[in-house]
């Protein structure tokens, strides 16, 4: 098992917990009330500081239920958290884009996180032709 250092920075928030069973996903809750106008931008809050395992970054996403409540949508549809990013104060923010009036209020869960080991080494080598026959291109699906 994987342990992860966490501060948090926000002594009243519930603290993370990973739900056996229903999903890998951790969920993020707003630090603070955030209000937003239409087209208006912010970073939200998380109230964490965490320190991930060399090796291993976190991947951070909207929940399935985040535009449907709220009417936002996280700007850099992904975010990644790597692991130099782990200091007392490197709290962690979600950046949001409101379709609509809206505040998110403290405790909301608003976003989820996931930990995922870094991708391996790669490298890349030029060939004239692929192995494989041409599938048409986006969104078909091939035969070897």
């Amino acid at each position: 098992m994987i342990q992860l250092k966490v501060r948090y920075l926000e002594a009243d928030l519930p603290p993370l917990e990973y739900v056996e069973g229903k999903s890998d996903w951790i969920d993020l809750r707003a630090a603070r009330d955030v209000s937003f106008e239409a087209g208006e931008f912010q970073l939200i809050p998380l109230g964490i500081a965490v320190q991930l395992p060399e090796g291993y970054e976190a991947h951070v996403a909207p929940r399935s239920s985040t535009f449907k409540n709220f009417g936002l949508l996280q700007v850099n549809s992904v975010g990644v958290v790597d692991s130099s990013y782990c200091g007392d104060g490197d709290e962690w923010f979600v950046p949001m884009l409101a379709t609509r009036p809206v505040t998110v209020h403290k405790g909301d869960r608003i976003c989820q996180f996931r930990v995922m080991a870094n991708q391996p080494p790669l490298e890349f080598i030029q060939v004239e032709q692929l192995e494989w026959e041409n599938r048409g291109g986006f969104g078909s699906t091939g035969v070897k």
